[in-house]
């Protein structure tokens, strides 16, 4: 009897200890050095190209009303998609439709690009 309570909190023990709170938990932060600029090229075409282009595409496709893959596309709506992006999780319109809420690190790596002035390189 000890021999199977002590198999089962060992597996208790095992199944609960191995979680995370929050997918930011599994990317590695974005830094930017102070002083350094965000550009589109470096830093923001890797964020669309792994999590916009799959609906914006050139043609969008599955409903999306823009294409998103160029730095013209991307710089003329910026501040609509961060105005989408930063939404939180159930509220209307957040993108990426349908799929989990950026990292917080992405979102705020599109803000800096912003506010350093849109560079492409």
């Amino acid at each position: 009897m000890k021999k199977s309570i002590y198999i089962l909190s060992f597996l208790a023990i095992t199944l609960f200890s191995c979680s995370n709170n929050s997918e930011d938990d599994l990317i590695d932060p974005i830094v930017i050095d102070e002083g350094e600029k965000v550009t589109y090229i470096t830093d923001i075409k890797p964020i669309f190209e792994n999590n916009c282009i799959f609906c914006h595409n050139d043609p969008p496709v599955n409903g999306a009303p823009i294409s998103l893959t160029t730095f013209q596309e991307v710089s003329s709506q910026a501040n609509s998609i961060i105005n989408r992006i930063s939404l939180q999780a159930g509220e209307p319109g957040i993108m990426p439709f349908g799929g989990p809420r950026l990292p917080q690190t992405s979102i705020d790596l599109v803000q800096q690009w912003i506010d350093d002035g849109l560079l492409e390189q």
